[in-house]
């Protein structure tokens, strides 16, 4: 399965001559406006997350990781992923571009990115107290969060020495793995998930998920609790509630359409289902989004 059939998120700042973003979200809300739906995404960018207070949760198809407050996670570029909260979670989110560490064009420096962001069997590093290199990489990212409300005249300057010297760290002291299998459920995954991008405005059965793998119904389910930890129900309903905000923001289409076209057939439900997930009516999120 291409990663091109999950929802890429890009990056707010992606059109900007500094395409860093970090995103400060508490109790599942953020800022920069960031809809935390629990759905599997992938970003071209680079990402590191520093938990503050509370557990945050990363999940891939294969793996997930819970990272406790003075923690932090490496996920690499092109992971299909999601991060949850295990309970009330703050946590800050650096996002950028692999070349920001290549420092030039043609730079020698760059093999040293991209023997990581192409391995495809480092999805993530996971950061913890226990190992003392860590510690220096938590340091700076700690730095990083000062910086942020600190901006002085050298900011850029500052955020880009700190970002090559993580990355300097990090690369030192990882071991890049060997090839290995993917695992049966991440094969399954892969399946039913390209199905629901395909069909996700259609009517769809648990019979037509697990058919979509040729699995039964209930190892369809257990797929979904080993990987996401949720229910193929409520998987897609996430699902069509982050392609409705999405069209929601780029688009004037009415909302009863855009509720439709995302495989809502009542409007109540879906406006209720919505207000639940991002606190705003479809037409209150809509005006959000265009203010900015």
């Amino acid at each position: 399965m291409e990663k091109e059939d999950y929802i890429n998120s890009v990056n707010l700042n992606i059109d900007t001559d500094f395409p860093y973003l970090v995103l400060d979200v508490t109790g599942g809300n953020s800022y920069p406006q960031n809809p935390g739906f629990q759905v599997m995404h992938w970003h071209k960018d680079l990402q590191f997350i520093y938990v503050l207070d509370g557990i945050a949760e990363v999940r891939t198809l294969d793996d997930s990781v819970q990272i406790q407050a003075g923690e932090a996670i490496f996920i690499n570029k092109d992971v299909v992923h999601f991060v949850g909260e295990m309970k009330h979670c703050h946590y800050n989110s650096f996002l950028f571009p692999s070349y920001f560490l290549s420092f030039y064009a043609g730079s020698p420096a760059k093999d040293f990115v991209d023997s990581v962001i192409t391995n495809e069997r480092l999805p993530f590093v996971h950061f913890t107290p226990a190992v003392g290199w860590h510690n220096e990489i938590t340091t700076i990212l700690q730095q990083l969060i000062q910086l942020e409300k600190d901006k002085t005249i050298f900011y850029v300057y500052e955020v880009l020495v700190r970002l090559s010297s993580l990355w300097l760290i990090m690369r030192k002291n990882i071991v890049l793995p060997q090839e290995q299998k993917e695992s049966v459920v991440h094969l399954r995954m892969q399946k039913i998930l390209r199905f629901i991008e395909e069909h996700f405005s259609e009517d769809i059965t648990l019979s037509d998920l697990s058919a979509s793998a040729n699995i039964s119904k209930s190892e369809c389910s257990r797929c979904f609790k080993v990987s996401m930890d949720t229910t193929p129900y409520k998987y897609l309903t996430e699902y069509r509630l982050s392609k409705a905000a999405q069209l929601l923001a780029k688009t004037t289409e009415p909302v009863g359409n855009i509720a439709a076209a995302v495989g809502f057939h009542q409007m109540s439900h879906f406006g209720k289902c919505f207000k639940e997930k991002t606190g705003y009516s479809p037409k209150e999120y809509r005006e959000m989004e265009n203010s900015h």
